[in-house]
C-alpha cells in the first residue's frame, strides 16, 4: 500500500504549487473513517482510495481531484458528512466528494429502462465538473483491476457494464490508455477463450516478425533522416479487443486480418509530420483510401494525427499514424491532458496551449477556446438529454454515440459535421438542428439532388432541402443510424399521433355535443378536467380520440343533467338508411380513391360527419388487414384505447367480439380523392383441384382483372382439394366482385368466396 509520503511525491512531481498539509490531512481522514474496513480481497478498505489517488496522479489531475480520490467513499461508507468535508477541506472539494457519492449509488447493471434513467443521472452529475468523471474512471479502473475478487456471479455484469459504458466513455474523452486496460480487464472476464487466443496469436505475430519489425522502424528513421526530420519510431501491437471485435464483426481469422503492423512516428513540429508524410509515400507506395488526416479535422476527443498506409519492406502492409510530441500525449491521455483545475475553474495546461499553438500559431493561442472538443461533446449530449426522452431512448442515443467512428461532412456555408460511419443526409440534418431534421424533405449531396437516405462519405457537402409541413416519416427511425436522429424521429411521430388523436378526439366530441344540441370547445372542458382525470384539456380530448376516454363520459361531465339517449345497434336512421350505432358520432372516412364514382357522391350527403383521411402506419386511423375493406363497402370503425380508429366492413365476423362494448362503435361512411388513387387490400377463400396448373390458372384470372396477389397460403384439407387464401388488391368492391366472378367460372375451382 502507497505510503504518504509516496503520494505527496507524485502530486509534487507535475505540480509545483501542491498544499502538501491538505493531502496529509486526506491521507490521515479517509484512513481513519476506512479503518474497521475490509474489502474483499482482504486488504483494508483504504487500499481502495488510496490506489484510486495514484490512478489520478498518474493522468497528473490537479490536488482537488487528488484528495476527493482519497475522499470519495466517505460519505457512502462512513460516518462522514459533506458539512465535515466542507469544513475541513473546503467546498469546492466538498462538491466533488458529494458528486462522486451520487455516481456511486448508481446502478448501471439493471433493467433497461432503469439503467437509461441512471445513465442520464450518470451524464447530468459530471456536467459542471468533469473531474467527478475523471475520477470516477479512475474509481472504475482499480475494480477492474481487482475484479477476480468479487464473487463470479458479479463478475460478468460489472465486465460488462465496464464494456458497454465506461470504456467507450473514457475513449469519449480522449483518454485511451484508460480506455484500453478497461476494455482488456472486461474483455479478459466476458470471453476468457477469446482472450486467450487472441493474446496468443498476437505474442505469436510479435516473435515471428520480430526482425521485420525492427527493419521497419530503422527504415522509416532513416528515410526521415536522409529528409532532415527527427523523429522516434515506436512499433505498436493492435488491441486484443479491437482484434477480436473484427474478427468478430467480419467473420474472419486472425491470419484474414491485415495492417497488422502498425507504427508511431512522433516529430517535433506540425510542418514536420506533412513533410514526413511526403517522404514516407515517396519511399513507399501508400493503399489507395487508407488515409486520413485527423490533424486538419481532429476527432470529437481531440484526437490529431495522420494515418496512412503503405506497402513497406518485404511488402508488408504497415500502418503508420504520423504525430507530434503534444499529439501523442493528448492522445494517451486525452481530457486529463488538456485541464488543470484552479480554484473550480480550468485553465489551459501547457499540453494544450502547445497544441493550440501548434495549430493556429502562437499568436492566436489567446483567442482560442480552452474547452476541449471531448468536453464540448459531453455538453452536447447532456443537452439532448434535457429534451426529456423516454430512459430507453437515453440509453441508446448515448451508446450509439459512444460508438462512432466518423465520417465529416460540410454545410454549404462551410461548417464541419462529424458524423459515424454508414450515417445519412437525416443524421445530417439532426446533426444540424433539430428543427431542420424534422423539417427535411430532400437534400443535395456536392450539388447534386439526391435521397435523403444516402449515404454519406468523407468531404460530401450536404445541402438539407427543408418543408416546414413536412413531418419525419417513422420509417426514417430504422434507417437513421445516430441516436439523436432516432430520438428526434420518435419524438416527432409521438407528437404528430398525438396531434391526430387529438383532432379525431375534438370531432369526435363535436360531433356528440352538436347532437346534444350544444356546440363544442376546449375550454368548456377545463372546469371538469377533475372529473375527467386528465390533467389538461388537450389530454383528455387525445384520450377521446384514442379511445380511451368515451365522448358520452365528456359530454355528461360538462352538462350533468344531460340524458344520453341509446338505440338499437340496427336501428336505420330515417334520412340515410344508415347505421346510428348508440348514438356515437357519425363519421365520414376518407380513403384515397382511384377516381370520383358513387361512394365519393354519397358521401356528401353526410353534411355533419367528421372527415378523416389516410389509413397508413403513422395515422389513428387503421384498416384492418384480416377483413379488407374496400371502398363500396359499408364500413364501421372500432375505437380501440391506445390503438385508435380500427377500420372493418359491416360482414366482418371480427366484429362480433366488439358485440357488447357498444360504446367503441363509430359511424364511418367512404370519401374517395380522386387525386390520389390507391388500391386496397381484400381476402379471398378459394377451395379448387389439386392438380398442377390449378394456381397458375387461378392467377392469370386475377392478373387479367387488373388485380395484384399480395400474398398466398396452401393447405390441402381433402383429398382432391387444396384450400387457397389469396391476399388481392383491388380499387373497390365492385373490382372485387369482378375477380370474384372471373375465379368462380374456372373449371378447376369449386369455391370462391370473399373472407370475412
Amino acid at each position: 500500500m502507497m505510503r504518504q509520503n509516496e503520494l505527496v511525491e507524485r502530486v509534487a512531481a507535475y505540480n509545483p504549487d501542491y498544499d502538501e498539509d491538505m493531502l496529509n490531512r486526506a491521507y490521515v481522514y479517509a484512513m481513519h473513517k476506512h479503518r474497521h474496513q475490509v474489502r474483499a480481497s482482504g486488504d483494508p478498505y483504504f487500499s481502495h482510495p488510496l490506489e484510486v489517488a495514484a490512478i489520478v496522479t498518474d493522468l497528473k489531475l490537479d490536488q482537488d481531484s487528488v484528495v476527493a480520490a482519497l475522499l470519495h467513499d466517505t460519505i457512502e461508507d462512513t460516518d462522514a458528512t459533506r458539512k465535515e468535508i466542507d469544513s475541513m477541506f473546503g467546498p469546492g472539494i466538498g462538491r466533488l466528494v458529494e458528486g462522486l457519492t451520487k455516481l456511486k449509488r448508481i446502478d448501471l447493471v439493471s433493467k433497461k429502462t432503469r439503467q437509461g434513467e441512471n445513465l442520464r443521472r450518470l451524464l447530468l452529475a459530471i456536467a459542471d465538473d468533469v473531474r467527478v468523471l475523471l475520477v470516477k474512471l479512475a474509481d472504475r479502473l482499480h475494480n477492474m483491476r481487482t475484479l477476480h475478487h468479487v464473487p463470479p456471479e458479479k463478475r460478468a455484469r460489472i465486465a460488462q457494464e465496464t464494456m458497454d459504458i465506461y470504456g467507450p466513455l473514457a475513449g469519449r474523452m480522449g483518454m485511451q490508455d484508460v480506455r484500453e486496460e478497461l476494455e482488456e480487464l472486461a474483455f479478459m472476464y466476458l470471453y476468457p477463450e477469446g482472450h486467450t487466443l487472441v493474446h496468443e496469436k498476437l505474442a505469436s505475430m510479435q516473435e515471428t516478425h520480430a526482425e521485420v519489425i525492427a527493419e521497419i522502424e530503422k527504415s522509416v528513421v532513416d528515410n526521415l533522416a536522409k529528409n532532415l526530420i527527427t523523429a522516434r519510431v515506436i512499433s505498436r501491437s493492435k488491441r486484443p479487443y479491437s482484434v477480436f471485435r473484427k474478427m468478430e464483426k467480419n467473420g474472419i481469422s486472425f491470419e484474414q486480418l491485415s495492417d497488422m503492423l502498425g507504427f508511431r512516428v512522433i516529430v517535433e513540429t506540425v510542418p514536420d509530420c506533412y513533410e514526413a508524410l511526403g517522404a514516407i509515400h515517396t519511399k513507399w507506395p501508400a493503399v489507395p483510401e487508407r488515409f486520413k488526416d485527423y490533424i486538419s479535422t481532429p476527432k470529437q476527443n481531440d484526437y490529431r494525427s495522420i494515418h496512412t498506409t503503405v506497402i513497406g519492406p518485404s511488402h508488408q502492409r504497415v500502418e503508420l499514424q504520423i504525430r507530434t510530441h503534444t499529439m501523442h500525449e493528448i492522445a494517451e491521455q486525452g481530457i486529463a491532458a488538456h485541464t488543470l483545475y484552479k480554484d473550480g475553474v480550468y485553465a489551459a495546461t501547457k499540453a494544450s496551449t502547445v497544441l493550440m499553438g501548434e495549430i493556429a500559431g502562437a499568436d492566436s493561442v489567446a483567442t482560442l477556446s480552452k474547452e476541449s472538443r471531448a468536453y464540448a461533446w459531453l455538453r452536447r449530449t447532456i443537452d439532448t438529454l434535457s429534451e426529456g426522452d423516454h430512459p430507453d431512448d437515453v440509453l441508446e442515443h448515448t451508446k450509439l454515440e459512444l460508438f462512432l467512428d466518423q465520417v465529416f461532412c460540410f454545410t454549404p456555408k462551410g461548417r464541419l459535421i462529424a458524423l459515424p460511419q454508414e450515417a445519412t443526409a437525416i443524421d445530417f440534418a439532426y446533426a444540424v438542428h433539430t428543427d431542420v431534421g424534422n423539417s427535411c424533405s430532400g437534400c443535395r449531396i456536392n450539388g447534386t439532388a439526391s435521397s435523403v437516405v444516402t449515404k454519406l462519405r468523407n468531404g460530401d457537402e450536404v445541402q438539407i432541402i427543408r418543408d416546414e409541413n413536412h413531418t419525419p416519416p417513422a420509417a426514417w427511425e430504422h434507417v437513421a443510424v445516430t441516436g439523436k436522429a432516432r430520438s428526434g424521429i420518435r419524438r416527432a411521430s409521438r407528437e404528430a399521433r398525438n396531434k391526430q388523436y387529438f383532432e379525431l378526439g375534438t370531432k369526435i366530441l363535436s360531433s356528440t355535443f352538436k347532437r346534444a344540441k350544444h356546440d363544442f370547445s376546449e375550454s368548456l372542458l377545463q372546469s371538469s378536467l377533475g372529473k375527467l382525470a386528465h390533467s389538461s384539456t388537450s389530454d383528455a380530448i387525445a384520450a377521446v380520440g384514442r379511445g380511451e376516454l368515451p365522448p358520452e363520459n365528456v359530454l355528461k361531465a360538462v352538462y350533468p343533467d344531460y340524458q344520453i339517449e341509446r338505440t338499437s345497434l340496427n336501428q336505420p336512421t330515417p334520412n340515410e338508411g344508415w347505421f346510428n350505432l348508440t348514438g356515437v358520432a357519425n363519421i365520414m372516412f376518407r380513403i384515397p380513391g382511384r377516381r370520383k364514382d358513387k361512394y365519393a357522391d354519397a358521401a356528401k350527403q353526410l353534411t355533419d360527419a367528421i372527415p378523416i383521411r389516410g389509413a397508413s402506419d403513422d395515422t389513428p386511423v387503421k384498416l384492418d388487414p384480416e377483413s379488407g375493406a374496400v371502398p363500396g363497402d359499408r364500413i364501421v370503425g372500432i375505437l380501440t384505447p391506445g390503438v385508435g380508429v380500427s377500420v372493418y366492413p359491416i360482414h366482418a365476423k371480427a366484429l362480433r367480439e366488439f358485440e357488447d362494448t357498444a360504446d367503441q362503435w363509430l359511424d364511418l361512411r367512404w370519401d374517395i380523392d380522386t387525386e390520389n388513387p390507391n388500391l386496397f387490400q381484400a381476402k379471398l377463400d378459394v377451395t379448387a383441384v389439386n392438380a398442377p396448373g390449378t394456381l397458375a390458372e387461378i392467377s392469370e384470372v386475377i392478373g387479367n382483372a387488373s388485380s395484384n396477389i399480395d400474398n398466398l397460403y396452401l393447405s390441402s384439407p381433402e383429398t382432391g382439394l387444396t384450400q387457397l387464401v389469396f391476399g388481392i388488391e383491388v380499387w373497390d368492391v365492385k373490382h372485387l366482385n369482378r375477380v370474384l366472378r372471373d375465379i368462380r367460372n374456372l373449371d378447376v375451382v369449386t369455391k370462391a368466396e370473399r373472407r370475412g
